[in-house]
């Protein structure tokens, strides 16, 4: 017979409760209830019994352990400092509250059992600032992998739906424009040019995301104001289509590009000199860098009209610059299908606008510049106007263009 000591303790334990409960049989079919004896039976099994609730229970006890830590590592990103909520989710503590506030009202967000809405937003931001995998955010929230996917979904899908709210409307240039760089463009919404952005996609589909630089990316249309916001985004295209194919498709479509007839836009020689979309003179110097310090004055109507089109127009350019600088993940492919990543490509363009709404000075421009922003806001409603429907270009347009390259010279003259 194996001695006492040998047996498990767990086997032992088992044995004894098994004893216990035929004993207790016994006594129940023959009615001799011992109360004493009932309650030591019960002081016997009840530790087991909560020790196997405890163990049915395994799955949510850890959870329930790391909230306090959940708690802590929210509130260092933002609830501290404005600089470290800057620093890892690109915008102040404000601004991050009042973006939370819109996802609830606006969107329905709400908060889950163990995941609030201010910690799901936090991880979808991480993820658009420094285009981190999910298992990265899901060990600095301390939540699995799936967990930050499901929310990152969750997130996305409700601020697409926001598109009308933070999308700026367009507002033509008039007389009393103050601004230098834009008092001679009256009637013009803005600058407009394509950028490339870097996407994964399965090696079939490579050839026609392939670029004329040899990268598999996107072509995004965009437009913005004079302000550095967006008015107009147009993502999904193949990094091998055209500039001027992809305009002439936003012109066309029934929810595309709408260019009420007096306005247009800035664009460069990418896209054609026509109605609603002037380019500058080809063959004629233009890029900034071409007239920059100890270069040779304008010495023409044409050299001083695109000398003025490229200070203009290159709002878009810093747009795009300030876009990715803020997004990481805008710099590299991101790990996600290409209908999800179109879709953080347009997040991202959104939360651009809402950011320069909401903070009084944008950090990433500061980088660029130092040069004040003017966020004064315009309303005009332009919405039951007519509007331009194809990109041919006229001689009448092109006129235009003389006519203003000719009172820009004359003006400079005069003085």
């Amino acid at each position: 017979m194996a001695n006492e000591d040998d047996i498990p303790k767990g086997e032992r334990r088992r044995h004894e409760l098994t004893t216990v409960l035929i004993l207790l049989e016994e006594i129940l079919l023959n009615h001799q209830i011992n109360m004493v004896l009932i309650s030591f039976i019960i002081t016997l099994i009840g530790p087991e019994t909560r020790k196997r609730k405890r163990l049915d229970r395994v799955g949510i006890s850890p959870v329930l352990d790391t909230i306090p830590a959940h708690v802590k590592h929210l509130d260092r990103l933002v609830r501290v400092t404005d600089r470290a909520c800057v620093d890892n989710l690109r915008m102040d503590r404000n601004t991050f509250g009042r973006l939370c506030r819109i996802l609830r009202d606006r969107v329905g967000l709400i908060d889950q059992k163990f995941v609030t809405v201010e910690e799901q937003v936090a991880m979808f931001l991480c993820v658009l600032s420094h285009h981190t995998k999910a298992r990265i955010v899901g060990f600095r929230f301390m939540r699995s992998s799936q967990t930050v996917s499901k929310y990152i979904h969750t997130v996305l899908r409700g601020l697409l739906t926001l598109h009308n709210l933070f999308l700026v409307k367009p507002t033509p240039i008039d007389e009393a424009c103050s601004d230098r760089r834009w008092n001679w463009f009256q009637g013009c919404l803005g600058a407009l040019d394509g950028t490339y952005i870097n996407v994964r996609v399965p090696v079939a589909d490579a050839p026609r995301y392939r670029n004329r630089k040899g990268q598999i990316t996107t072509n995004t249309l965009a437009v913005c104001d004079p302000h550095l916001r967006f008015t107009y985004i147009l993502p999904g295209w193949e990094g091998s289509a055209g500039d001027s194919r992809i305009l002439r498709d936003a012109v066309s479509s029934p929810i595309g590009l709408k260019v009420p007839k007096g306005c247009y836009y800035l664009c460069d020689n990418a896209y054609a000199n026509a109605e609603g979309f002037m380019t500058p003179y080809k063959g004629v110097r233009y890029h900034l860098k071409e007239w920059g310090p100890g270069r040779q004055a304008p010495q023409n109507p044409e050299e001083l009209f695109n000398l003025r089109h490229t200070k203009a127009r290159n709002v878009i350019e810093r747009s795009f610059a300030v876009l990715k600088m803020r997004w990481g993940i805008l710099r590299s492919a991101s790990f996600y299908p290409i209908e999800v990543q179109t879709g953080l490509i347009i997040a991202c363009f959104l939360l651009h606008n809402y950011i320069r709404g909401e903070m009084v000075v944008d950090p990433i421009e500061a980088e660029l510049s130092n040069e004040a922003n003017d966020e004064e806001e315009i309303e005009a409603d332009t919405a039951n106007s007519e509007h331009i429907s194809s990109v041919e270009p006229s001689t009448a347009w092109t006129k235009k263009r003389d006519d203003l390259a000719r009172a820009m010279w004359a003006e400079r003259t005069a003085m």
